[in-house]
C-alpha cells in the first residue's frame, strides 16, 4: 500500500491532510491506510472497517447522504465524490471530501472503488485566501503566468465539489504534488478536459441559465457583508 498521503503543506502554511481507501463490491469490504484510519481517530497504521463503521463516523445530519452516495457507487460502479462532515473517536468534527475511482482486476472488471479522503477542516477553519495569494506573489511568481487557467481550474473544482476558493486551490495543490505535475500545468489540462462535459446536465443549465439572467438583481456582496455586520453590532448593543 505504498504511495499513502501525510500531511501536505500547501503554500502561508496551511496543512490538510489525505489518507486513502479501498473498497471492494464482493462483501462490502474496506481498508483504509494509515492516514485515512488517523483521520478518524484510529492509531496511525492500515486498518479495515465494517461498512456500519465507516458510515457510523459520519455526522449524523450527513449519514444519509452519503449512505445514498456508496448506494449508488456499488450498484453503478463509477466514480463518485463526497463532501461531508465526519465525527472521529474522539468526537471531533472533521470537513472531508471524499474522492472515488473504479478499482478493476487483472482481467478489467470493476470490482470496487479506490480514492481519498481529503481532510478540509484547517482550510474551511481559517480565512486565508488572502495570505495564500500573498505568499502565490512572493512564492510562487511561475504560477503569476499562468494566473488566468488557476483561477478557471479553481472555478471548475468550487462549482462540482461546492468548496470555498482556499479548499478547492488545496485540492489542485494535492494533485500537483501527487502527481508530481506543475500546478499550471495540471490546472491547463483541467480546464482543456472540461469541455469534453459538454456543458452541464439540463437541470444545472437551466439553474445557472436563471442565475444569469437574474444576477443584476441580487445584492452586492460587499454591501450584504456590511449589512449583516451593522445588524450584528445592533444585536450586541440592544
Amino acid at each position: 500500500m505504498s504511495n499513502d498521503l501525510a500531511a501536505v503543506d500547501a503554500v502561508a502554511g496551511v496543512s490538510f491532510t489525505a489518507g486513502r481507501f479501498w473498497f471492494w463490491f464482493a462483501g462490502q469490504r474496506w481498508e483504509w491506510s494509515g492516514e485515512a484510519a488517523a483521520l478518524h481517530g484510529y492509531p496511525a497504521e492500515s486498518m479495515t472497517p465494517t461498512m456500519d463503521q465507516v458510515l457510523g463516523h459520519k455526522h449524523p445530519a450527513d449519514r444519509a447522504a452519503v449512505a445514498e452516495v456508496l448506494d449508488a457507487m456499488v450498484r453503478t460502479g463509477q466514480a463518485f465524490c463526497s463532501r461531508h462532515r465526519i465525527i472521529d473517536t474522539g468526537g471531533v468534527e472533521r470537513q472531508v471530501l471524499v474522492v472515488g475511482e473504479q478499482m478493476r482486476d487483472e482481467a478489467g472488471a470493476v470490482v470496487g472503488s479506490t480514492g481519498y479522503y481529503i481532510d478540509l477542516t484547517a482550510a474551511a477553519a481559517r480565512d486565508r485566501a488572502e495570505a495564500i495569494d500573498e505568499a502565490i506573489d512572493e512564492v510562487l511568481p511561475e504560477v503569476l503566468v499562468a494566473r488566468a487557467v488557476i483561477e478557471q481550474a479553481k472555478g471548475a473544482v468550487m462549482a462540482m465539489y461546492g468548496v470555498s476558493a482556499e479548499q478547492a486551490f488545496n485540492v489542485l495543490s494535492w494533485r500537483s504534488q501527487e502527481t508530481n505535475t506543475k500546478l499550471r500545468v495540471l490546472a491547463g489540462k483541467l480546464v482543456a478536459a472540461l469541455r469534453e462535459f459538454a456543458g452541464g446536465s439540463p437541470q444545472t443549465r437551466t439553474r445557472f441559465d436563471h442565475l444569469l439572467l437574474t444576477a443584476h438583481e441580487r445584492p452586492d456582496p460587499s454591501s450584504a457583508e456590511e449589512d449583516s455586520r451593522h445588524g450584528e453590532a445592533a444585536v450586541r448593543e440592544q
